[in-house]
């Protein structure tokens, strides 16, 4: 077939593709001697050495391929390649005429302008995609950090002057919910803790108001007018008198104070409970002879040093002197009983009293300061004890159970653990 012939039916029944162009091999004109036989029948190894010598006589369009190109297309009757924007494909091709290798190539322009359209699509859905994650994104962002915001909202408008407001706490049971419950708790331990400092301070200042205002208005009477010695003396008494009721309450109150400030600038030092508490008996037989304190020594350990421990002697005295001298108290000095034990971690000290007792609604509120029982208002004091007791011991690391019955007595439980750690030891 001449090439215009071929030409011919290629435009009229073939598709032309852009850049196309067909390049055909001989491989029977390698080697005249082996003519006669087919490529099937030539061992692969020795014809893919004889067109290797073909290509090297110098075309240039064979040559651009590499040799494992023409090696597949012999091995597997098939072969592509990839240059730039041009695609090529061979194949081995026998007939009557001999074994050749066609070799064709062509600009895909079709499948590149789909491959550009996909290309614009995908980057067009990709930017359309962006936008509405970032819309609903937004949305669902709002709808989520909502109730944070409301919390934000409502926790600004909280103050100290209106500590009765409270989050809102929703029905969901999640985290928001949680957080909301923290918040309130917290709320409700801060507005105690107010409640509590504005009722020490209206008592306080009304503790001292008193005494204050007797000392000032009997001063400004005995020097208003020339009086008699009577007089004077008299006036010095009321003086010495209202004083007196003011030296203990200012004590206790700085006492108060300085247990605020924890274990910082304590002198803690090793000392025996049972010494304390006989130094303590003594105390309280010069200050109220008529006491009826008994020891209790059946449950006293063996060992006297388990009764060691380590802790500011001044503070446990005032602890103990302060509880004892209620259980005198307020049984009108009946029988206190003190009992002493002790195991490998604490000292434990129990005073047992048959008094008035407190209230039981009102014995959660004995270690507030100034909190008097209501059944205890004719016997004197300011309600500054318990409260100090119950500061002292907790910095010894210690705690201070009160259990009463009203109308049958108190009975106290002291704990002390024998060692205070981070707490440098003075001896």
């Amino acid at each position: 077939m001449s090439s215009n012939i071929y030409d011919d039916i290629r435009k009229r029944h073939l598709q032309i593709l852009p850049r196309e162009q067909e390049h055909i091999v001989s491989i029977s004109r390698i080697e005249e001697s082996s003519r006669a036989d087919s490529l099937k029948e030539q061992p692969k190894v020795l014809v893919f050495q004889r067109l290797i010598k073909e290509l090297s006589k110098g075309d240039e369009y064979l040559n651009q391929f590499p040799s494992s190109f023409f090696e597949k297309i012999i091995s597997e009757e098939y072969a592509q390649a990839k240059k730039y924007d041009t695609y090529y494909v061979g194949i081995p091709y026998s007939d009557n005429q001999g074994d050749f290798i066609v070799v064709i190539s062509a600009v895909d322009k079709y499948g590149q302008s789909k491959l550009s359209n996909l290309l614009h699509i995908l980057i067009a859905i990709f930017l359309a995609n962006l936008g509405v994650i970032y819309i609903v994104g937004s949305y669902y962002a709002r709808q989520i950090l909502k109730p944070i915001s409301k919390i934000t909202i409502k926790a600004n408008q909280i103050s100290a002057m209106n500590l009765h407001l409270r989050l809102e706490t929703g029905r969901k049971k999640d985290e928001l919910t949680e957080l909301a419950l923290t918040l309130n708790n917290m709320l409700d331990r801060l507005e105690t803790s107010f409640d509590i400092q504005r009722s020490f301070v209206n008592n306080a200042s009304h503790e001292l108001r008193n005494p204050l205002t007797a000392i000032l208005g009997e001063v400004e009477i005995a020097l208003r007018n020339e009086r008699s010695k009577l007089d004077y003396i008299q006036s010095l008494k009321t003086v010495e008198k209202e004083a007196g009721r003011l030296e203990p309450l200012v004590k206790s109150l700085l006492k108060l104070a300085e247990t605020n400030h924890g274990k910082n600038g304590l002198t803690i030092e090793s000392l025996r409970i049972d010494e304390l508490l006989l130094d303590v008996k003594d105390d309280l037989d010069s200050i109220n002879p008529d006491n009826n304190i008994i020891f209790d020594f059946t449950t006293f350990p063996d060992d006297p040093d388990q009764l060691i421990i380590q802790g500011s002697k001044s503070l446990l005295k005032m602890v103990f002197t302060n509880i004892m001298d209620n259980a005198c108290k307020f049984s009108n000095n009946s029988v206190v009983i003190v009992k002493i034990k002790a195991d490998y971690v604490n000292v434990i000290i129990e005073i047992i009293d048959y008094g008035v007792g407190v209230p039981q609604d009102e014995l959660k509120s004995i270690i507030e300061p100034f909190f008097r029982a209501s059944n205890v208002r004719n016997f004197k004091g300011f309600g500054i004890g318990l409260p100090l007791a119950h500061k002292i011991i907790k910095i010894h690391g210690g705690q201070l159970v009160i259990n009463s019955t009203e109308g049958t007595g108190t009975f106290v439980l002291i704990i002390i653990p024998k060692s205070l750690p981070q707490i440098e030891i003075r001896n």
